[in-house]
């Protein structure tokens, strides 16, 4: 195939060379179409180099070949990486300023778009309504990773990695090839409205992506996943926290979706990226995650609590940050609470009002303890949280968390079986959920 790398002008551009060589590595021709402002970042010479192709920034460069339009009919997939909130605007806006802009616009190939930007500037209204337009006109926008920024701070915003790009990329041009007519323009064309969440005051990063969830043993049915580990802040600068990532989480929104259910993923600080195809909304505190999860299971066929919720938060939050005292070898005291108990919370609820989801599922990480195996814990807390599956998995430093590997045993309050899963967290997630669609069946 023939891929045309896009790169936006962003300090992430350095990301697009390794995304350029993993396309190339995969048997793809490879163009690299940087804007102007990229070969700030990245010299012309590196992309050439690696691209095998010569690099064109301007329309009115190779004009007797009417270079984008030759671009975009040979283009079998436009990646764009990094999609900078400026690109992503004038594209939104269908402004076609530079060979780049002209190219999507002209092609009939499916464009898949990587952001990367500053949190404030993702969150922005502007940008959200970008994103939003961009995804009603047929293109493929990943959700952006969280994690270290440009400067000091960290937070939504970080592109992918090349490696998760790619990977999105490959799934994009199997189910959407190359066709004779831009999606917009085909009749019947119905784009995919994102769902917000949150209030007027409060905008929210929920949405969902512009993809309809496949045929599936799930299709039809409604799934909110929560992932990754919350966070309960002490001061300005210091949170507790632990270890998780997300990726178990992220892994069975993916597995949901492509076994055909609408799925809502509830992400609290996750270190990859959301998968494309899902309603996405970020917590911080499990706080905020219990508020997220009380709105979203009301209707919900099922509910997979799969993230770290924080058992303890500070008992006070310190406006500034705590300072060691010179010449002291006093420490601080740190008074903890109990956070709320979301999972025994929703099945307390659908008890007392028959309401909420139909199934839950929660998640147990467990170490163990010097008088009881992972196993008798997670069978202690099925009957404590009165949850219909109990996820269980032993967790460790280099265990569980932040693996690409699991092994899980699935305990259940309708039977006595107990199988245990094991592999990657995506076929780990696959036969979880093709487990848990029987007893969803209408």
């Amino acid at each position: 195939m023939r891929i045309i790398v896009g790169i936006g002008g962003g300090i992430a551009a350095y990301k697009a060379v390794m995304l350029l060589r993993l396309f190339a590595k995969d048997g793809h021709e490879v163009i690299a179409m940087p804007t102007e402002a990229a070969l700030e970042f990245v010299g012309k010479a590196t992309f050439e180099a690696l691209s095998g192709n010569p690099v064109s920034t301007s329309v009115f460069e190779r004009v007797p070949e009417v270079n984008h339009v030759r671009q975009a009919e040979l283009a079998d997939a436009i990646v764009i990486a990094p999609a900078t909130a400026d690109l992503m605007s004038r594209l939104a806006a269908g402004r076609c300023d530079d060979l780049l802009s002209a190219t999507v616009l002209t092609t009939h190939a499916p464009v898949i778009m990587a952001p990367a930007m500053h949190t404030q500037m993702w969150e922005h209204p502007a940008t959200q309504t970008n994103v939003q337009t961009l995804r009603e006109l047929g293109y493929h926008v990943i959700e952006p990773a969280v994690g270290r920024l440009t400067g000091p701070g960290s937070g939504v915003g970080r592109m992918p990695e090349p490696e998760d790009i790619f990977e999105a990329a490959q799934r994009v041009i199997a189910e959407f090839p190359k066709g004779e007519q831009h999606p917009s323009q085909i009749p019947g064309y119905t784009p995919t409205r994102p769902v917000h969440t949150g209030s007027a005051e409060e905008p929210s990063s929920s949405f969902a992506l512009g993809v309809e969830p496949g045929p599936g043993i799930l299709a039809g049915k409604h799934i909110v996943i929560t992932a990754g580990g919350t966070r309960e802040a002490l001061d300005p600068v210091r949170f507790l926290g632990n270890r998780s990532t997300g990726k178990q989480g992220v892994a069975l929104a993916q597995a949901a979706r492509d076994l055909g259910a609408s799925v809502h993923l509830i992400g609290a600080n996750l270190e990859v990226p959301a998968p494309e195809g899902v309603q996405v909304t970020r917590v911080v505190s499990a706080r905020e995650l219990r508020d997220a999860v009380l709105e979203a299971q009301n209707n919900a066929d099922m509910l997979i609590m799969s993230a770290a919720v924080a058992d303890f938060r500070p008992a006070e939050y310190v406006e500034y940050k705590i300072k060691k005292i010179a010449d002291s070898s006093d420490a601080p005291t740190i008074q903890l609470v109990r956070n709320p108990d979301i999972l025994r919370e929703v099945v307390e609820r659908r008890q007392k009002t028959g309401t909420g989801a139909r199934l839950i599922v929660g998640f147990a990480a467990e170490t163990g303890s010097a008088e009881r195996t992972p196993l008798e814990l997670g069978r202690e807390k099925l009957v404590r949280k009165g949850c219909d599956f109990l996820a269980l998995n032993t967790v460790g430093v280099n265990q569980g968390f932040g693996t690409d590997e699991n092994t899980i045993t699935l305990l259940s309050s309708f039977t006595d079986r107990e199988p245990v899963f094991s592999g990657s967290k995506q076929v780990v997630s696959d036969q979880i959920l093709r487990t848990l669609a029987q007893y969803v069946k209408p």
